[in-house]
């Protein structure tokens, strides 16, 4: 249940409102000019697999530390969730915290020149963008301090990687047919950003209170 949890955030990210705006921009630059669909789709693929290395790292450091606090789980309970339960607030905009609400682009050039130029990019993107995805990716992380071992905090942003990823896969194979679709989500931003923000409340104020880990464990017995 946790890592769906994970796997929705990370598709939320990729609709956010300063993400898939920029995605056509992302598809030229995977496509490079070319009208070669293969070409597209390893890069796609290599984008995916930059950014995901990166949260693999956050996720395994997230892990890691909620493993060596384990005899605080009732502190990091509340700790880890009223963190969400602030990013969740910030993102609906019930409370705006204006560095959660900036975007780092990093002054960095990356060419396609080949599949590790794109990957590279994928690295690129994960840190210069974290502002952007910031919520969801928190509250992934909060999720992996929780899980109290470095390889379940991998396996949890992993998870939120792709939700973010497999959607841009589709997308760049998909594109011209799914503009529809992005064109609905752009005009509903508002809800949508309510909504989500309301979906991380929830989640943050289950896990101070206990019954977040409650509920797991009874949808894992069942």
């Amino acid at each position: 249940m946790q890592y769906f949890i994970a796997f929705l955030e990370g598709i939320i990210t990729f609709v956010s409102p300063c993400l898939l705006p920029m995605l056509p921009v992302y598809i030229s630059y995977f496509a490079n000019g070319e009208n070669n669909r293969k070409r597209t789709l390893c890069n796609a693929a290599a984008f995916v697999a930059g950014f995901t290395v990166v949260f693999l790292l956050l996720g395994a450091f997230a892990g890691t530390v909620g493993a060596a606090l384990q005899r605080y789980r009732m502190v990091v309970n509340l700790v880890t969730g009223g963190i969400v339960v602030v990013l969740g607030l910030n993102f609906s905009g019930l409370l705006r915290i204006g560095f959660l609400n900036r975007t780092k682009k990093l002054d960095v050039e990356v060419k396609t020149e080949n599949v590790f130029s794109t990957f590279l990019f994928g690295m690129v993107f994960s840190i210069g963008w974290t502002p952007c995805v910031g919520a969801f990716l928190g509250s992934a992380l909060m999720l992996a301090s929780e899980q109290g071992t470095m390889v379940k905090g991998l396996l949890m942003l992993f998870v939120y990687s792709m939700g973010l990823g497999i959607p841009f896969f589709i997308s760049a194979l998909l594109l011209d047919r799914l503009k529809g679709t992005f064109q609905f989500i752009k005009k509903n931003y508002l809800w949508i950003n309510r909504i989500a923000g309301v979906f991380l409340i929830i989640v943050g104020i289950s896990m101070m209170t206990g019954w977040f880990g409650r509920l797991l464990a009874f949808l894992g017995g069942a």
